[in-house]
């Protein structure tokens, strides 16, 4: 990581590349977004070493982003790293502390309930998720905080009847969930059949 932080920081130097220099934590977002999504899509292919390839291009933007920051004296990497590792010791009191958690339902009922104590649980909904994720995810990550269940095939018919395609959408976005199927590696899943 030493490294490419060093990297990161001749690229932004004086001497360095004019593009690199003139990135900000905002233009930056875009890339940050479609690296993720090419290790989703790496990692959905299965090949290890697309995935380790993908994976670097996300921790790229983790060092280039605490780049900018260290440069505009607002945090450094070093920061980053100490706020996940202090995140993961405290929401794993199972592993690092005594409390008991021996099954995957007891942690997650566990992390909320640290979440919650951390003032961590936003007031909306939709505050509670990004608003970044792809239209499937999100739809179906705010169905389950809010326990939204399908009301049934019937009421998607009757959307589609009348047009109401969002409706329909966030219907079929319940109705995979009921399925216990992710709607948005589903379609996702059926855009690549469609590139064959």
């Amino acid at each position: 990581m030493e490294r490419l932080l060093e990297v990161m920081r001749r690229l932004r130097g004086p001497d360095g590349c004019p593009w690199d220099k003139e990135q900000t934590h905002q233009s930056l977002r875009p890339y940050l977004l479609e690296e993720a999504a090419e290790a989703v899509d790496a990692i959905g292919k299965g090949d290890p070493s697309e995935i380790a390839e993908e994976l670097g291009d996300v921790l790229l933007q983790v060092a280039f982003h605490s780049v900018i920051a260290e440069q505009a004296g607002t945090f450094t990497y070093s920061q980053v790293e100490q706020h996940i590792v202090d995140k993961l010791i405290r929401r794993h009191p199972h592993v690092f502390g005594d409390v008991q958690a021996d099954t995957p339902e007891a942690v997650s009922a566990n992390w909320k309930a640290i979440k919650a104590r951390e003032g961590k649980t936003a007031q909306s909904i939709c505050d509670q998720v990004p608003r970044s994720l792809g239209a499937l995810a999100r739809a179906a990550e705010m169905q389950k905080k809010m326990g939204y269940t399908f009301p049934g095939k019937d009421r998607l018919m009757g959307a589609l009847e009348e047009g109401n395609l969002a409706e329909a959408l966030w219907l079929m976005v319940a109705w995979c969930r009921e399925e216990k199927i992710n709607p948005e590696i589903l379609l996702r899943e059926r855009c690549e059949e469609s590139c064959l």
